[in-house]
């Protein structure tokens, strides 16, 4: 890190630590970590569920309980079923096979090899994910009634009131453009250790995020509500492809093949309320003055067995999902993804999370609608641009109007 960032930390450390007893607050918030972790792995030891499960369905029909809101709140993540069509996603994952070969997607993969240097921190290595955005399918994903009927629900989560009026609006969302996983069987390259996406040593130099962790901070973390979004849309993260720069209420993915535990997926630390312990546990005194836990700018966000185990004992995979699941977690949750995928087929992912719509993610979707206009990488992303000659790439002309209102067109 260059002299600058490390004269940011340290200066923002000195402060953060003038403001409360960081090591009375980090105590507290460790040992409520501990009770949570207990109760996963209670869970776990008797086979029962952890991450929680609803069927679309109930969310069409608005029968989704008031337990189970409560059980998602909790856990910060959920398994939504149903939200497409079986055959459906089976004829997806064979055109978007096509679409990969037919353009020759490998070849032109070697000859643009590191330019995405996101993931090059964590010891697993990167992942083989596809740099591909404007596909016919994950286009269709995208603007498809059932993934809105989706995202509303999911941000209903959220209390959108802030002391500026409403931080963003639950009922209608942009377009962030994201790309696709397909793993094969027997891989053992692609594993992501834990980790935290949506900024990294902001969470505690950028002023925004300092007031969405304000009460932890000032020594008040009961106080601490991880789905209040005052603030959370004007936070200012690190520019670095593959830095998300919009605000997403929810990450996620929806899967195209069926995948469990075995099959190199998705691992979850299902505690909403971490970033207690995460934020306080780099203001200790076994942490350098310049240093948060190793956090680095225009990276993820490390969680490691160095400082915060007693977090990590809480990892778990996600439970067996099926085509046309769709899997989410809030942007404070820990994930991971397996090293070595054990089982017999192709796990495969679209990535679609919800980015509800506010002005700072209409900032990046106009810029957005600009690269897919023409078949560039979206701006967030290593300009690969992969797509701008593809034969087969979903066009403007297929926009529903939903889906123009989605990509700010």
């Amino acid at each position: 890190m260059n002299k600058k960032i490390l004269k940011l930390i340290t200066e923002t450390k000195a402060q953060l630590k003038s403001q409360a007893n960081v090591k009375t607050s980090y105590e507290k918030a460790r040992s409520s970590i501990q009770s949570d972790v207990d109760s996963i792995l209670d869970l776990k030891l008797k086979n029962e569920p952890i991450i929680p499960e609803i069927e679309y369905q109930s969310i069409l029909n608005e029968t989704v309980s008031k337990a189970q809101i409560t059980t998602l709140k909790k856990r910060g993540c959920v398994i939504i079923r149903n939200v497409f069509d079986r055959g459906l996603i089976a004829e997806w994952n064979e055109e978007i096979n096509d679409y990969i070969f037919d353009n020759n997607y490998f070849d032109k993969a070697i000859e643009k090899e590191g330019m995405d240097q996101y993931f090059s921190d964590l010891k697993s290595g990167a992942p083989q994910i596809f740099g591909l955005y404007w596909s016919k399918p994950q286009m269709l994903a995208r603007q498809s009634k059932s993934m809105a009927i989706t995202k509303k629900f999911l941000n209903s989560m959220w209390d959108v009131n802030g002391p500026n009026g409403i931080e963003f609006n639950p009922s209608q969302d942009y377009v962030y453009a994201d790309r696709i996983r397909r793993r094969e069987p027997g891989d053992e390259t692609l594993g992501l250790s834990p980790h935290i996406d949506g900024g990294s040593f902001e969470r505690w130099t950028d002023p925004a995020f300092q007031k969405v962790y304000g009460t932890i901070f000032n020594g008040d973390a009961k106080s601490y509500d991880p789905w209040k979004a005052a603030f959370r849309t004007s936070t200012q993260e690190y520019k670095s492809p593959a830095v998300c720069s919009m605000f997403r209420t929810f990450q996620g993915w929806t899967a195209m093949t069926q995948q469990g535990p075995l099959d190199g997926t998705l691992s979850l630390i299902p505690i909403t309320d971490s970033m207690s312990y995460l934020l306080l546990r780099a203001l200790q005194d076994d942490i350098a003055d310049d240093n948060l836990c190793d956090a680095t700018p225009g990276r993820p966000l490390l969680i490691s067995e160095k400082y915060h185990q007693e977090l990590l004992k809480g990892l778990v995979s996600i439970p067996e999902v099926y085509p046309g699941d769709t899997v989410w977690w809030h942007p404070d949750i820990t994930h991971s993804v397996a090293d070595k995928h054990s089982g017999k087929n192709y796990s495969n992912v679209m990535f679609i999370g919800s980015s509800p719509q506010c002005p700072k993610n209409l900032r990046y979707a106009i810029k957005q609608a600009e690269h897919f206009l023409q078949g560039k990488s979206p701006p967030d992303f290593a300009p690969e641009d992969y797509e701008i000659d593809f034969k087969g790439r979903f066009n403007v002309n297929e926009l529903t109007s939903l889906g123009r209102n989605q990509m700010a067109l």
